[in-house]
């Protein structure tokens, strides 16, 4: 699945966290590794003199060997790519000249105001790299990847990360959960505010089910023995989807959430739809985006 990963680092606690990540997925899959700094091209524009530019591609360079000396215990080799121009456009298009199968980076923590924030460069990548992104949470612990949630809704392209989920937790050993989010708000909203009818009700978790099962049918082609918990649940949220896949990977224990880019409801996004985004924003362990291309 993962033969050879990209780690993009910028010398912040986030990307060393991501790098650490992505490192420990490597070795799991024997994958080769390179690490790549991006320099800022407005900001060497706005160096003052050459020693200013001189710094900002030294900071670069500290920022690929503090992510190259991570891999001396594990005996993997590395190799350091430093570049200049847009950090997002150069870390997609280092993706595709590298033939890349996997891009791991950093995620942003909380504001003064709780919301997460996903950092300029990680959103712009997300919308451009032709391969699936590994977003790292700046809260997240030690690298583990025993339980993967796969959320469905039924749609082919969340059906997308149906065989990355599969792979990394067969490789580790591990468990896939399969989880439909009855969204109760969002149904709500195309009905009268009298509240939902039951049957109604029943009826969309009848194809929640259908989805789940389908998406396991999906895990069992690609991982035969591998152990899938099911579930569907319901969700009264203003955030929507996306809280009940937060609570789920609380309660549940989960270290991985593996999703399509898109889903049923987001088709005329054209960057990042919403339910990803939003858990990109909710959770605290690491999401895998897996774009609608792939």
């Amino acid at each position: 699945m993962y033969g050879h990963i990209l780690i993009a680092v910028d010398g912040s606690d986030e990307a060393s966290r991501a790098a650490r990540h992505g490192l420990a997925l490597a070795e799991l899959f024997d994958a080769t590794v390179d690490v790549l700094s991006v320099v800022e091209r407005r900001a060497l524009r706005l160096a003052r003199d050459a020693d200013e530019t001189d710094r900002l591609r030294e900071r670069g360079d500290a920022a690929l060997t503090t992510a190259a000396a991570a891999t001396a215990d594990r005996g993997q080799s590395v190799e350091r790519v430093r570049c200049e121009g847009r950090p997002a456009t150069e870390i997609a298009a280092a993706a595709s000249d590298r033939d890349a199968d996997l891009v791991v980076v950093g995620r942003r923590g909380a504001t003064g105001v709780g919301d997460r924030l996903l950092g300029r460069v990680t959103e712009g990548l997300l919308g451009r790299s032709p391969v699936p992104v590994l977003v790292v949470p700046d809260a997240v612990g030690a690298p583990a990847y025993d339980q993967v949630l796969l959320p469905t809704d039924g749609s082919t392209r969340a059906e997308a990360a149906t065989p990355h989920a599969a792979a990394i937790a067969d490789r580790a050993d591990g468990a896939v959960h399969v989880l439909n989010v009855v969204d109760l708000q969002a149904a709500g909203g195309l009905f009268s505010a009298g509240g939902l009818d039951q049957a109604f009700v029943e009826r969309l978790e009848r194809e929640g089910r259908a989805a789940v099962e389908h998406t396991t049918a999906g895990v069992h082609e690609a991982a035969p023995d591998l152990p899938v918990e099911e579930q569907v649940v319901r969700t009264e949220s203003f955030t929507g989807v996306a809280a009940g896949l937060r609570d789920y990977v609380t309660d549940e224990g989960i270290d991985l959430v593996a999703m399509g880019s898109h889903g049923r409801s987001n088709l005329t996004r054209t960057v990042l739809g919403s339910v990803a985004s939003a858990t990109l924003r909710t959770v605290d362990v690491p999401v895998l985006v897996v774009g609608r291309e792939l």
